[in-house]
């Protein structure tokens, strides 16, 4: 039997769904929204008692998602893995699953509706639409021009300024949108992208929409995080099993789950701090820890595995040195040029996010965590290189992490290579793969190294040495080094 409000009747769920209006319109409801922002919301509601933060929930690129909840009424279980971890649990928030891309007139509308007050997003970079180049909104995309035209919006952009158009034109209260994507300044991101595309209308739409958007609608910073790997079939058996129920729609989680929120509200907003979000106006001093730290590490294992043929960060963090690079990266290289915000001790995280990496029901691969690096390298590991040759310190940990990475463009088929920049790295890389000739090559990729750290020679020498140990000395030589060297 299907999971569904009706084969749920005898057992209770933390709503009552009967008492539920809609308050928020999420778009992109994957497996992190469904195990994060949807999971934080039902429970505000549980404690706070209000009932009108029902989530309408917007797929972006399929119907999947639809598919596998309108038969269950919004209904889902988030099983969670790992010490410490919860019992399974049917999340209620849901309402409603709409297919963006079947139904884009729909959308429009529901983002019109005078009790939506709350736009939530997690449509992943590519979802944004962002031209590389100017960092605003890519003008050169035909789904954005179409968009532009009066046609259904199809994109997640088009779509909250058509939305907001309807809302100024039917003068419906003040509307919040909350990116919930991993990336810094993500409200301040959205907001210029919103703003890009609305200038971009005639004249006579824009003028009066940028008017009204200036006084009702606002565009917070957020830091999230919770590890959702993909659900497998294994996972879907599983929750069968314990639930008596089949659920399409589960998704597993680790019992960690965190939401810092800039308190820049245009108009109500749900409890959110009742369930343990963190409102916070130093949203950027989280969101640095968690890329400088936690990502960083993730990137730095992520390499590492690969190179040491390890499957799993899991695996990778098994390694004693490995491990112990993590650690006195975190320790020796980050936290001494990290300011860290109020509220977040720095050893007690780091040696958090060490044993979340442990947890092996995640099976978080290598090969996914280190993909897209050329996006990643920048913000994760390059501002803290930059830090310690400024403050006159020795990146050592960091430069490890970077030389992985050359080291996995290096020895990976153009082909295979998952990365955006895939070509243009492939294309940079010498016919003589030494050392020496690989780094100095990756350091001229100029979207990634600037200049100073490309004629850093003291940088350049670190990078050289550990791409050496890597290439040449294989996991007990890197093991030593690490270790002893």
């Amino acid at each position: 039997m299907r999971l569904s409000l009706a084969s749920l009747a005898n057992r209770p769920l933390a709503l009552d769904r009967s008492a539920l209006n809609p308050g928020i319109v999420h778009l992109g409801l994957g497996a992190f929204a469904r195990a994060h922002t949807a999971v934080f919301t039902e429970k505000a509601m549980e404690l706070s008692g209000e009932s009108g933060w029902g989530i309408i929930g917007i797929t972006q690129r399929s119907d999947t998602v639809v598919q596998q909840l309108a038969p269950q009424d919004g209904l889902f279980t988030v099983a969670e893995r790992g010490q410490a971890a919860a019992p399974l649990h049917v999340v209620s928030s849901v309402l409603e699953a709409v297919s963006g891309r079947d139904n884009p007139v729909l959308v429009v509308k529901r983002l019109a509706l005078p009790s939506v007050a709350v736009i939530t997003l997690t449509i992943t970079e590519k979802g944004y639409r962002i031209d590389p180049q100017t960092g605003s909104l890519n003008f050169e995309d035909h789904q954005i021009q179409s968009d532009l035209a009066g046609n259904p919006p199809q994109t997640a952009i088009g779509q909250i300024v058509r939305g907001l158009q309807e809302r100024c034109r039917l003068g419906v209260g003040p509307v919040t949108v909350v990116s919930c994507d991993n990336f810094p300044g993500n409200g301040e991101l959205t907001e210029r992208l919103v703003n890009a595309f609305a200038a971009a209308l005639p004249a006579a739409e824009a003028s009066p929409l940028m008017d009204w958007m200036d006084r009702n609608v606002t565009f917070p910073n957020t830091m999230v995080d919770r590890m959702v790997p993909a659900t497998t079939p294994g996972d879907i058996a599983a929750v069968e099993r314990e639930l008596d129920l089949r659920d399409e729609a589960a998704v597993v989680a680790e019992p960690f789950m965190q939401w810092v929120i800039e308190d820049k509200f245009a108009g109500p907003r749900p409890r959110w701090e009742d369930a343990g979000a963190v409102f916070s106006n130093d949203v950027a001093a989280w969101e640095a820890a968690k890329l400088r730290l936690l990502n960083a590490s993730h990137s730095l294992l992520a390499y590492l595995g690969l190179a040491a043929s390890k499957k799993t960060i899991a695996d990778a963090i098994a390694v004693e040195s490995f491990r112990a690079a993590s650690e006195r990266m975190m320790f020796q290289d980050v936290l001494p040029t990290l300011h860290l915000p109020e509220r977040l001790d720095g050893e007690t995280y780091c040696k958090q996010v060490l044993a979340r990496f442990a947890n092996p029901a995640l099976g978080h691969t290598t090969r996914k965590v280190a993909s897209d690096g050329s996006q990643k390298v920048g913000l994760r590991l390059l501002t803290t290189v930059r830090a310690n040759l400024d403050a006159g310190r020795t990146p050592k940990w960091a430069a490890l992490a970077v030389a992985a990475w050359m080291h996995h463009v290096a020895t990976t088929a153009a082909g295979e290579l998952n990365d955006p920049m895939a070509a243009e790295l492939h294309a940079a890389l010498p016919t003589n793969r030494s050392p020496a000739s690989v780094v100095h090559a990756l350091l001229g990729v100029r979207n990634i190294f600037d200049d100073r750290l490309a004629t850093h020679a003291g940088f350049a020498a670190l990078l050289e040495h550990w791409y050496a140990i890597i290439d040449e000395h294989g996991l007990e030589g890197l093991g030593n080094e690490i270790l002893h060297g």
